[in-house]
This record gives C-alpha cells, sequence and structure tokens, in this order.
C-alpha cells in the first residue's frame, strides 16, 4: 500500500539576523502509513514545526520532497485558536464553509464529534465560557468536522495542565480508533508519546536520530509500567544521541523536561 506521508532528502534553512544561513531540517526520510500515529520527540528548536508546517503546505521554500496524498490535511496547533466573537457552533461552521464541505454533510459531521467528544451541550457557548480542556476538544472537533485524511498536531496540549492534558490525551485516542486518521503529533514529553504513537520518532538538530516501535498493546493504560519504562529508555537512548553531537555555538533554552521524574540526568544532557 502506497504511504499517505512521503518525505525524501527534505533539507530547509533559514537565515539569521548576520545572514548566515543555518540548517534547520536536514536531508529527512519519513514515510507514514495509511491509520498509522506517529510521534515526533524532541525538544522545542530542533525542527519539528517546521516540518509539520511544510507538510500542511504552509511552508513551501526547501529542498528535496514532501507529499501528503491521504485527502485533505488538518491541522491542530497549540492552543486552540477559536475565534472568540462566534459560539462553538459558529466555529465549526466557518471551518466547514472554509474547507468547501457541502453544506448537506454539516449537520452529521458536528452532530458526530461534537457527541464524541462530549460537546453536544455547549454548541451555542462562546470560547471564554468553556474550559481550557473543553476549548482544545472543540479544536480537535474543528479539525475532524473538515474530515481529514491526515491530521496534523503541534504539541496540542503543552498548554494544559497535566490531569487535563491526560484526559484529553485519552479521548484523542478514543477518536483516533474510532476514526483512524493518520496522525503525525509532535511533542517534547516522552511519556505522552509512549502513550499515543504506534512509533515514535525521536528528532534533534533537524535530524531524526532514532525511531521506536511501541509494541504495548491497545488500549493503554496511563499507569502501565511499561509505558513508563518505554519512556526512560527513549530519553536515555535520546540523551545519548545528543551527548554524541558538537556542542552547540548558542546558550542553552530553557523548556519544561521530557516528562516529570523520569531520568533527570540524560534531560539535562538535552539541555531543555
Amino acid at each position: 500500500m502506497k504511504p499517505v506521508i512521503e518525505v525524501a532528502s527534505l533539507r530547509k534553512s533559514f537565515k539569521d539576523r548576520d545572514g548566515v544561513s543555518r540548517a534547520v531540517l536536514k536531508d529527512l526520510d519519513l514515510t507514514v502509513g495509511a491509520g498509522e500515529f506517529l510521534c515526533i520527540l524532541g525538544p522545542s528548536g530542533c525542527g519539528k514545526s517546521t516540518l509539520l508546517n511544510v507538510l500542511a503546505g504552509l511552508d513551501k521554500v526547501y529542498d528535496g520532497r514532501a507529499s501528503v496524498n491521504g485527502g485533505r490535511v488538518g491541522y491542530l496547533f497549540q492552543e486552540p485558536r477559536l475565534l472568540p466573537w462566534l459560539t462553538a457552533e459558529a466555529n465549526l461552521d466557518f471551518a466547514l464553509t472554509s474547507c468547501l464541505v457541502p453544506a448537506s454533510r454539516w449537520d452529521e459531521l458536528k452532530s458526530r464529534y461534537l457527541a464524541m467528544t462530549g460537546l453536544s451541550e455547549y454548541r451555542d457557548y462562546y470560547p471564554h465560557q468553556i474550559s481550557g480542556r473543553m476549548a482544545q476538544r472543540l479544536a480537535l472537533v474543528r479539525a475532524l468536522c473538515v474530515e481529514p485524511g491526515v491530521l496534523l498536531m503541534d504539541e496540542p496540549f503543552s498548554g494544559l495542565d497535566e490531569i487535563t492534558a491526560r484526559r484529553i490525551r485519552s479521548d484523542l485516542l478514543s477518536i483516533w480508533e474510532e476514526t483512524r486518521k493518520t496522525i503525525v503529533f509532535v511533542t517534547h514529553n516522552a511519556y505522552e508519546a509512549c502513550f499515543l504513537a504506534d512509533r515514535i520518532l525521536v528528532m534533534s538538530g533537524g535530524a531524526f536520530r532514532q525511531e521506536t516501535r511501541v509494541a504495548i498493546p491497545r488500549p493503554r493504560n496511563y499507569d502501565d509500567p511499561a509505558i513508563f519504562q518505554l519512556s526512560r529508555d527513549v530519553i536515555k537512548a535520546f540523551g545519548d544521541e545528543i551527548g554524541r553531537e558538537p556542542a552547540p555555538t548558542a546558550g542553552p533554552t530553557t523548556e519544561p523536561g521530557l516528562v516529570d521524574d523520569l531520568d533527570r540526568h540524560a534531560a539535562a544532557r538535552m539541555n531543555i
């Protein structure tokens, strides 16, 4: 079966303030199968979001090849980006209109995904009237309503508290198991990646460093010791890869750790 996403020798550079070209993506090769849940794990600044922008067609200036053959592409950002002057349902209508989804299908699509996310009773609420978790679920409904074949997700739960994030990750898995959308999910949280993914690609310095197949059976329990152990292994392997790289010329950035209370030594070596 032909892959839904194919990337070959993908390269992308930016110029810094001094006009010096800096490589952000370095000869990336990637294939993603239909219905696969892929997580790309790495620290801020490693090129994860740039890769998503290329796949979404938002960034067209690059070398190499990147193609998405799974139909419409949905994009879920780090924050909900709801229009505050529109109700929940009107936000969905705006997306459906923009994506030219036939009006005859609107009621069916909205009802299906609102029910699936427990938001059916909140159609007439404005974004400021619902919780952060509900707003993020509404953003997910908006992405799903336009019937994407591929869903790109850029650290969509990083701004939520951990309890809320755990719940919405479970919501996402339930939806994915029912719809089997192809998902590419970017994160810097190793535990999140191990809980969600079929496969994890570890990324740093604009390149993929390691691939891990997640063999933990589904449905998954968030407190499964196997997920905890795998996340430790992923962090350690990633830390070893970073340790072999030349020291960066710029000062280290400060970001939240990959996952709370897991291998602080390796996390420190990742400068995050």
